[in-house]
Parts: structure tokens; sequence; C-alpha cells
């Protein structure tokens, strides 16, 4: 995640700047050679693959940071955030893939960097393949997994992080629930928040706001991906070519690369990608198959679905995108999925039809209604109302999201099914979808999609 923040504020940055200033940041980045004499690697297919990890080096943290960020204790040295990112040949759409950090992976044979053991390959945790082998031993066994041709390599610590988001000046993101984690000390009531560096590594790191702990973690941080990749093509830091040299020289400071991600490739990258917005970028986690695979000596682990996320990685290789294009139009982010919420519409006015146009109008943007629009005892009503037992309250807020200008009404008892009662102003039904909903088979979610409810 870390690393795709870097990587894309260089890279659209690099649409509007000139070779010069470009080939001067060149010098800042730290190399390594991942892809040192490596063999028998998948067949490479069209387009770019990145391997994009973010590790838990904090060396040029200050203390004072360290505690106000909750960054105390020793570092793993491992990865703690695994992506591919996918930019398609005609450089029109970025697909990113995060690969859980605790998922079953064997090893290739290779030889532990610290202990100097030559393994023939053995399970292990996927994070842990940077501690036995670094970059090379990442790459190699991601590689092995998914049959996807890595072409280079990004790896990003916090420190980078930090001063990436603080370059476009903040992040906005919204939550419809209270976020708050006692580990990273993230404590963010419901709403909208612009986040400073700090805060929003607090944010990307937080494992521990609810039960579903990491498959929720890369949940918000490809929303907070395609928040960023808004900010960074709305902001005019990116366009002015003296500010950019000096503050992308202290964020690519805590960069490596590989070296052959230099000064012609961000060039080339950055003129191919010049209109790229958040309508070009996708993003989706590695579909899981089984929770909680306990492996002796390693732990409890995640396997992936083996159908299913070949079906990714092949979308990958083959250059072809995660998602089915949508029709235009972004849906605002609700609590709970429409899919979840059971309703019955009822039409509060003289208008005949209104119950089954609002009826068919709420189904079509996923709603369970009941198909059976009536009549209401009042048919003089002329402010729409969402009518909710209260503890449904939290669906009762993405319906009336849906119905702009409805009032929401509690009434104890009611049961499961909300009641819309139709008033004159019913006008239209707005496109919501939640923060933790699977769109499609992969749960793919585009950047355009990640909106706030106004």
């Amino acid at each position: 995640m870390r690393a795709v923040t870097t990587l894309s504020v260089v890279v659209l940055a690099s649409a509007g700047i000139g070779h010069t200033v470009i080939s001067s940041l060149d010098a800042d980045i730290s190399r390594v050679d991942p892809f040192k004499d490596m063999k028998n690697r998948p067949r490479a297919g069209h387009g770019m693959n990145v391997l994009l990890v973010g590790t838990d080096g904090r060396d040029k943290i200050s203390r004072e940071e360290r505690s106000r960020y909750h960054l105390g204790g020793a570092p793993c040295r491992c990865t703690d955030t695994i992506m591919i990112v996918h930019i398609s040949e005609d450089r029109e759409r970025a697909s990113v893939v995060s690969l859980p950090r605790d998922s079953y992976a064997v090893t290739p044979p290779h030889t532990d960097r610290n202990s100097g053991k030559r393994h023939g390959g053995h399970p292990i945790k996927l994070n842990a393949a940077y501690a036995e082998g670094g970059p090379e031993l990442t790459v190699r066994t991601v590689e092995k997994m998914t049959r996807v041709k890595i072409d280079h390599y990004l790896e990003v610590d916090f420190a980078s992080f930090m001063k990436t988001v603080d370059v476009v000046g903040g992040v906005e993101i919204c939550t419809a629930d209270p976020l708050k984690d006692s580990h990273t000390g993230l404590n963010l009531p419901a709403g909208r928040h612009l986040l400073k560096g700090g805060q929003a590594l607090q944010y990307v790191r937080a494992r521990y706001v609810d039960g579903a702990s990491d498959l929720s973690r890369m949940k918000r941080q490809q929303r907070f991906m395609a928040a960023l990749v808004a900010r960074a093509t709305s902001s005019g830091i990116l366009l002015n070519p003296m500010k950019f040299r000096d503050i992308t020289h202290a964020v690519l400071g805590s960069v490596r690369a590989d070296k052959g991600f230099g000064t012609d490739e961000l060039l080339d990258l950055g003129r191919a990608m010049r209109n790229f917005s958040p309508s070009s970028s996708e993003f989706t986690t590695v579909p899981i198959g089984r929770m909680g695979y306990a492996v002796k000596g390693v732990g409890s682990t995640l396997k992936w679905d083996p159908v299913k996320s070949e079906r990714v990685f092949r979308a990958l290789r083959e250059d072809r995108p995660l998602s089915v294009r949508r029709p235009r139009g972004s849906a605002v982010l609700v609590p709970v999925a429409p899919q979840q919420i059971r309703v019955q519409v009822e039409n509060g006015t003289s208008m005949p039809g209104l119950g089954r146009k609002a009826d068919t109008a709420l189904a079509g943007v996923g709603f369970r209604t009941t198909r059976a629009p009536v009549n209401a005892k009042n048919l003089t009503v002329t402010r729409t109302v969402v009518a909710y037992d209260p503890r449904w309250d939290r669906s009762a807020k993405s319906l009336a999201t849906a119905l702009p200008g409805s009032e929401l009404r509690p009434v104890k008892g009611q049961g499961a099914t909300l009641k819309v009662i139709l008033g004159t102003d019913f006008g239209q039904v707005r496109k919501v979808r939640a923060e933790n909903q699977s769109e499609g088979e992969f749960g793919v979610v585009r950047g355009d999609e990640v909106k706030c409810a106004t």
C-alpha cells in the first residue's frame, strides 16, 4: 500500500515534469537487484507488472513521531504490505491485487540470508519470504504462486509513505462507523477526515478495528489508494517542477527499486498515463479459500482459493481488466450493502404508479424490495420517510442515503423490514454501495466508486 502511494505520486507527476528534473531524482533511489540469477521464470505478458512491498522500516522517523503514531518496538524486517500492480499495455488501466501477508506460501529452493542454510523449499507466511531471502526470494515466491512475471520491484518504508501523503497535502477518507485501534493509536469518529502522513499511516496499518483483521485492513488500504489517486491528479503541487523536485528528493530517499526502474521508465509511464484518473484504477484482494489454515511451525495462515485466484492472475497475464465496466456514475459509500436490506415501499401520495416506480428503482441499485408496493394510509405525505426499527439503524442510514432528502423515523418493534413511505418530493434513487461489499466475483472496486455520502 505504501509503495503504491509513492509510485502513484511520482509517476503521475512525471506526466508534466521535464526530463532534467526527473533525471535529478534518480540518484536518490536506493537500488536492489531482485532478479539476480533468476531462472525458469513465468512467460512475460502484455503490460507492466510491478511488485510493491511496504516494509516496517522506521529508521528515519523521529522519536517524537514514533511515540505519537505508536511506532515503537523493533521492526520485524518483513513485508507489511505486498501488492502486484499491473499497468495495461495501452497505459489506460492500473489493476492492483493485494496479497495478504499471512498467505500460505511455499518458497522455491533458496539459501536463508540469515543462517546461510540451504532450503529445498518449505511452507511459510508470504511476508516471511523477505526476512529469509530479501527482495529476491520475495519476487521468486510471488512468481511461483501467481505465474505472473514481475517486471519491476519497488520497496517503501514508513517514512517514505508519510512524506508522500504530505506531498499532496493529505488524503481525504470517510468512514461510516468510528475506527479505533489501540495498537496503532488510530481514533477516528465517523465522517470525513483529511489525513496527513502520520495519521494516514495509522489508518492503513490498523488491524484491530474489527474482527476481519488483515482483510478489512486491505480494503481500507485500497480505498485510501483510490482517494490518493484522486488527490494527486487534482493537486497543483504535481505541476510545479521545482516544488515537486524538492519534496520528491526527500520522499525517494526512503525508496528501494530494481536497477531497471529509472528515469526513462518513469517518463514513459508518466507521459502514457497523462490522462489517468480514479476511474482508470481497480483494486482487489486475492480470493481466499480457507481462513485459519494451521501449518506446523508457521502458525495460522490464509489459503488462496485455487480456482478464483487463478482467474485473477490469468487476467493480469492476459492484460484484461478484473472488473466489468459499470455504467457511468459513482456509487455513494454507506454502512450496509443494499443487498442486505429488505424494503417495503408505500405510496403516500395520490400519484398513481409512484410506488412501483420507486420499488423498481430501489431494486435496480440492489435493495431487496418486496416488489409489491402498496398505498399508505395517509396519501398526503410531502416528504419521503424511511421508517425503521432502531435495531436496524445502520441499514436505515444506508437506505436514506439512497433517497436524498428523506426523513428517518424510528419505529420500535417494526422488525427487520424497512418501510419507505413516498412523499411528493420523491424524485430519484441514488446508487450506493457498502464499505465492505464485494463487487463481482473478485471483490473489485474501481477508484471512482470510493466516495463519501454527502
